[in-house]
Formats: structure tokens, C-alpha cells, sequence
């Protein structure tokens, strides 16, 4: 970055450790300084809906806590000891070293000293995630790619029909990974696909990932990120990958992207039909239930639409909330700073969708020129809604218009197993959307406010 900016919307690279923790049964161990590790946990899992530290996260997490000695004499040793600590004390099926900024300035080769305890058949992954170097989703790329090249390594593809690896969402920096992925594995496996889902409760963990080199095709669901994975494990296992660039939220979206994923993995048309079907049943007969609410409350109503967050999620939900819910876009914030070429893709997939969007598009990471975009678009804030974080539910209260949760950080929510991805998600959203009408306090049945 090159400038200051306010309320930012990710850590830094070394905030990957929240990637290693999100596979099952899997480790990190953090070569940086003191409170790098817990600092990050505090933003990217404490302050991502209080998720917990889970099976080895928040104080678990095991730290060099590099000082003055290792800053003048090198950290290598400190890190090797801390290593042996690890695999003697902590019961994981995997372990991933990643430095922060303290050890890669001075030079310490983080990799090599993994490398020393792969070669004995240990189960441990050198990375560099020097803050400096990076968001945090430079650094969950980083990891998943070291895990493929260092864990995975150089094996025989031996391919199953039907199976697929699926890469999406970023746990944790998306704070709803969790329901979004049970949610995809759970369409994904209704046409008839077997899925590597890799990340959280719906993963085997260890095994899943031995069998990333086994499938039959990569789905990557994202404009940007994950991008340099998929073009890594066609390169390496020659295995083809479909990216469908947009997240798929609500009926529209979703059975479209059925069908394109259902054709790419040339699946027969008529179960893949039929699964779509019973799908959209349910989300419509869903759907339609709400009108008695639009019927009663219609005065209440969000018309204009503010949406806050990164590339992946921001896009998905905005298209949905316009294309099925007839909001007015107003202002898509996309805040994770794609790479120009994946800007260009963001914009083309949301002019498909509906041309408004592509022309409300921002690329803007600072909280601060976001805020003062809206407040000056938002001159019919009693009929607005703001999707984004703890932040915008700030600005919302203080323009008097809606709001819902979104996007990081977020520190007034609670978050178990909750999502907007797929159709189940879509209704989630429609709740969140029409039921922030009555956090405002003064909507009351067919009153005007």
C-alpha cells in the first residue's frame, strides 16, 4: 500500500494462519514477533463474528516471539526449536510455517528449516508471509499454493469422473465461510459431483487434499483471488478449472450456475434439471411467502442500495439484491484491490448482470473516501440500505438509513453457521435485508418514515 488509509478490511499477509486453521486438524506456527499471531486471530477471527478459536487458534497458536537475539543473530535456531515443540507437543495432521515481517527482513529462510523436517517425513509446509509482502489474501494464496507444491507434491494424477476441488470464499476474511461452503458442497453434491470442499466442517481435512491431484476439474467461484491456484494445479496435474466469476446468490444466479458447472463436468442434463427444479421450488415458494411482509410494510422499505465488501462477496450479493429484490444500485465498494486484469472482470460479469452495476462499481479500500461517496450520493437515506461492516452500520445510523452486516470487521454479531451463497443463502439475505427495516425503531405497519 502507498498511502494511509482508514478502516481497513484486511490484515496482512501473515493473517493466512486463519487458513491453515480452517483446515481440519491442521496447524500453524508463526515465526514473528510477539502479538503478530494473536493480532491477527483478533481481527480475522474475534472480530469476524467472535468464531472462536477452534481446534488450535487464538492463544494455541505456537510463535517463535522473535526478539532482539533473533533480529542480530538470526532466528533459524529459535525457529527450528520451536518446530520440534510443535510435533512433540501438538496433535495435528498437518503443520505450516509462515514468517512475518521481523524474519524476512533480516533473512531468515523460513522454508529451508521446514524443508530439513519434511525430508524427515514430518508433515510441515515452509511459507513467507511477511506482512509487508501482502493482504491476507495474498497470504491465503501463498499457503494453499506452498501445501500443494511442498505437502501434495510431484504425484500421478489418478483422475475420478465426477470429483472436483472447489475453490472459493476466503475463510475467515469471509465471515461467513463456513455456511457458504456447507452450502456449495451441498448443491455441488445434489447434481451428482463429488466434492473436495478443503476448508471447515464439510472437509475430510488431510486426506481431501492428498486427493486435490485425483479430480477431474477445479471450480474456482471468484473473480480474483484463487486465480494463481487454479492455474498452479493445471500446470502441475494438468487439471482443466472452470471460474465462474461472480457468487452465486439467490434462484437466478445459482441455477445458472448450476448449469454451467453441470456442463463443464458433462453431467447428464435430465437429474442435473430436476435438482435445479426442486431447488427453485422451495427458494420460490419461499420467496412468495414474504409478500404479506412487502404488502404490509411496503412504506418501510429499502429502495437504494450501498454494498461493501470484497470482490468475491460485494458483486454476488448486489446483483442478487438488484436482479430478484428490484433494489436501485447506488454504490458496489469493492475493497480487497484486485489486480487491473481482474477488475476488468469484475466489471464485464456485473455489466451482464444488469449495467447499473457495472456503472456504480468502485475500487476503494479506504473506509473513509467509501463513507464519503455515500453520504454524498445518499440523498434518499430514509429509503437506503448499506451492506458492509460494523463501519457502515456507523454511517447507516448516522444518515438514517438500513443496514446489514456483510463484510469485515464485524464485532457486534455473533456468527455460527450462517451464509447468503446458493438459494438457502439468498433467503437468509432476504431476511436480513427486510428485517433490518425494523432496527430503525419507528416502521410500523403501512406507516410512511
Amino acid at each position: 500500500m502507498s498511502e494511509i488509509i482508514e478502516q481497513p478490511r484486511y490484515g496482512c499477509a501473515l493473517s493466512a494462519q486463519q487458513t491453515v486453521l480452517a483446515i481440519p486438524r491442521a496447524l500453524p506456527i508463526i515465526h514473528a514477533g510477539p502479538g503478530c499471531a494473536s493480532k491477527a486471530f483478533s481481527f480475522a477471527a474475534t472480530g469476524a463474528g467472535f468464531q472462536g478459536e477452534g481446534y488450535g487458534g487464538g492463544s494455541h497458536i505456537s510463535s517463535t516471539n522473535t526478539g532482539e537475539s533473533e533480529v542480530i543473530f538470526g532466528g533459524e535456531p529459535s525457529l527450528e526449536k520451536e518446530i520440534k515443540g510443535a510435533l512433540k507437543i501438538l496433535d495435528g495432521d498437518l503443520f505450516v510455517v509462515l514468517s512475518g515481517c521481523t524474519s524476512d527482513i533480516v533473512g531468515d529462510d523460513s522454508i529451508s528449516v521446514a524443508e530439513r523436517f519434511a525430508a524427515q517425513g514430518y508433515p510441515v509446509v515452509g511459507t513467507e508471509t511477511a506482512g509487508f509482502k501482502g493482504s491476507s489474501y495474498y497470504g491465503h494464496e501463498i499457503v494453499v499454493k506452498s501445501i500443494i507444491e511442498q505437502f501434495i507434491g510431484d504425484v500421478k494424477p489418478q483422475v475420478r469422473h465426477g470429483l472436483v476441488n472447489v475453490f472459493a470464499v476466503v475463510p475467515f476474511q469471509d465471515p461467513f465461510w463456513r455456511g457458504d461452503l456447507e452450502e456449495i458442497k451441498r448443491i455441488l453434491t445434489n447434481i451428482g459431483l463429488e466434492v473436495n470442499i478443503l476448508f471447515g466442517n464439510g472437509s475430510a481435512g488431510i486426506s481431501e487434499w492428498r486427493d486435490i491431484p485425483n479430480a477431474q476439474f477445479n471450480l474456482l467461484i471468484s473473480p480474483s483471488t484463487g486465480t494463481e491456484i487454479a492455474e498452479l494445479l493445471e500446470a502441475k496435474y494438468q487439471t482443466p478449472y472452470l471460474q465462474y466469476p461472480i457468487l452465486p446468490v439467490g434462484g437466478v444466479e445459482t441455477s445458472r450456475f448450476l448449469r454451467e458447472v453441470a456442463a463443464f463436468a458433462g453431467l447428464s442434463s435430465l437429474p442435473v434439471e430436476k435438482a435445479i427444479e426442486k431447488e427453485e421450488r422451495r427458494f420460490y415458494d419461499y420467496f412468495v411467502a414474504v409478500s404479506d411482509f412487502i404488502g404490509e410494510y411496503w412504506n418501510n422499505l429499502p429502495v437504494d442500495l450501498y454494498a461493501v465488501g470484497d470482490s468475491i462477496y460485494a458483486p454476488g450479493v448486489s446483483s442478487f439484491l438488484v436482479n430478484e429484490l428490484g433494489l436501485v444500485p447506488r454504490g458496489v465498494y469493492v475493497t480487497d484491490e484486485p489486480q487491473p486484469a481482474w477488475q476488468s472482470v469484475i466489471t464485464e460479469t456485473l455489466a451482464a448482470r444488469d449495467s447499473r452495476l457495472a456503472a456504480v462499481l468502485k475500487f476503494e479500500n479506504d473506509g473513509g473516501a467509501i463513507e464519503m461517496d455515500i453520504r454524498e450520493k445518499d440523498k434518499n437515506a430514509g429509503k437506503s440500505i448499506i451492506l458492509g461492516s460494523s463501519w457502515e452500520k456507523f454511517l447507516a445510523v448516522d444518515v438514517d438509513s438500513l443496514y446489514a452486516y456483510l463484510s469485515l470487521p464485524l464485532d457486534e454479531i455473533v456468527i455460527l453457521n450462517h451464509s447468503y451463497m446458493g438459494y438457502s443463502g439468498g433467503l437468509r439475505l432476504i431476511e436480513e435485508v427486510y428485517s433490518a427495516v425494523f432496527k430503525r425503531k419507528t416502521a410500523t405497519s403501512r406507516s410512511i418514515v
